[in-house]
């Protein structure tokens, strides 16, 4: 297993419980990849050190499973954002369409002024900003959402896909839940305990601070690479696109902002948001208080890739990275960069579940092993 993120962790898991040996490596000197958290030592906050992550799905199995390595403590995100001088909630509800319009409307009063406001004309939103505008309307495409994309994507909503904003919902009642999903929560004492608990079975070996190279593919009986797909060729084919984040880390005494996450709308201030991280705790009692202000950019050689970008010129790359991997033997690419997709956490742990027993399968069969844990195209 080339990664001890979530991928590596249940793919060998899954394995090692099937009677394998594994080894996973990883160039960090750290186990979990982009969810690993640690304690601050001056306030004793748990630390999201690659920015915050919160657990939620409908997938009864994939709860079940982190419960096994973990205590899960349930948690509401509720996002606020800070635009045009005001802090409102997220995702836009009730709550936030009546502060904003300055009104006391009732759902159904408020479900027919946002269809008034929304643009009637785009019957076919091809961009970001055409649904945005078919979807709420200039006023809150411009409050919540032109000046945030275009921090975090580095380019006009114009050229963004429609598909970016068409699962954000708008609710007509008070409820801010960021999710939908029936199973949210915590893992008490962080990520990086709930991947060791993982790790921890006496097939597994664990590497760290170990880098791999795609010809050494042939020392292993079969390899489960989740490093950017570009990467293992050494991105001979060209670099695909990615977002980075920089975090500019800040220490408060007391509460600096009242919640986990504040937004920043408004295009003229150069962060997307900030994160306080005592408030991913809520159960923990601390004074001093542990804050990140985001920015996104593009991603160098030498920078965390966090976002696939997937624009037309990435997706005619990434096809030609696809056809060189159906040239690899004994390599299957796994998880958010091995086939260059944003995923959920649960996301993740699913399709590693479903990989490794599709490869166990393959293993005691005639049935080919999977190339990719779900195919990237």
């Amino acid at each position: 297993m080339v990664g001890a993120g979530l991928s590596g962790a249940v793919i060998g898991r899954t394995l090692a419980e099937a009677g394998h040996n594994v080894t996973v490596i990883d160039s960090r000197d750290h186990v979990a990849g982009n969810c690993h958290t640690a304690r601050d030592p001056q306030t004793g906050v748990l630390v999201h050190v690659y920015g915050p992550h919160i657990f939620h799905t409908d997938d009864t199995e994939i709860w079940d499973y982190v419960n096994r390595f973990s205590r899960f403590i349930p948690y509401k995100n509720q996002v606020k954002s800070t635009t045009q001088g005001h802090v409102f909630s997220l995702p836009i509800n009730l709550h936030t369409i009546n502060q904003f319009y300055g009104k006391t409307m009732h759902p159904d009063e408020a479900r027919a002024f946002i269809a008034s406001q929304a643009d009637s004309s785009i019957t076919d939103p091809q961009t970001f900003e055409d649904q945005a505008l078919a979807f709420v309307g200039p006023d809150l495409y411009e409050a919540f959402f032109k000046g945030y994309t275009q921090k975090q994507w580095g380019c006009d909503p114009t050229v963004l896909p429609a598909s970016i904003l068409r699962r954000l919902p708008v609710r007509f009642n008070y409820d801010d839940n960021y999710f939908f999903h029936t199973y949210q929560g915590m893992p008490e004492d962080g990520y990086t305990p709930l991947v060791t608990a993982i790790l921890d079975h006496p097939r597994i070996t664990v590497q760290l601070n170990t880098t791999f190279e795609a010809k050494d593919v042939g020392k292993w009986d079969h390899v489960f690479w989740s490093g950017s797909l570009d990467g293992f060729f050494g991105c001979n084919l060209g670099r695909l696109g990615y977002r980075t984040l920089d975090f500019e880390q800040f220490t408060y005494d007391g509460d600096y902002q009242g919640c986990a996450v504040m937004n920043y709308g408004d295009a003229d201030v150069p962060h997307t948001r900030i994160t306080e991280h005592k408030h991913f705790a809520p159960w923990e009692d601390h004074q001093g208080s542990v804050l990140y202000r985001e920015t996104a950019r593009d991603c160098g050689p030498n920078d965390t890739p966090y976002y696939p970008i997937r624009l037309v010129a990435e997706k005619a790359l990434l096809a030609d990275y696809v056809a060189a991997a159906k040239g690899t033997k004994n390599v299957t690419f796994v998880g958010r960069l091995g086939t260059y997709r944003y995923l959920d956490m649960d996301v993740t742990i699913r399709e590693a579940l479903d990989c490794a027993h599709d490869w166990q399968h393959a293993h005691t069969s005639d049935t080919p092993a999977p190339l990719f844990s779900k195919a990237p195209l």
